[in-house]
């Protein structure tokens, strides 16, 4: 996976680095999607799965799961390690994603 490309190419995105054995990650996953389906529809959403990608896990310097990272225009706005909430993810990115997409 070339994650910098696709951060790169995308107006915005929300990668979330997790792995099969995080539970928490299985958790969070269906309700990140949830929210950025209903309130921010054009933010892509990448899964990492760190166990299967672990040299680009490393690479990015991720060494503990889950991991939130939010981007517009290439640019990180946030990142989230290990405790956050939806709420705060929300609120990061109603701002951003305002001004980006001009709603």
């Amino acid at each position: 996976m070339d994650l910098q490309n696709r951060v790169r190419e995308s107006d915005a995105v929300l990668v979330l680095f997790g792995g099969a054995h995080c539970n928490v990650c299985q958790v969070i996953k269906p309700k990140i999607a949830e929210l950025l389906e209903n309130a921010f529809p054009r933010v892509e959403m990448v899964y990492v799965d760190c166990e299967a990608e672990r040299d680009l896990c490393a690479q990015e310097g991720v060494f503990s799961l889950p991991v939130v990272r939010i981007y517009f225009g290439g640019q990180r706005i946030g990142e989230w390690v290990r405790t956050f909430s939806l709420g705060q993810l929300r609120e990061a990115m109603q701002r951003p994603y305002a001004l980006f997409f001009d709603e």
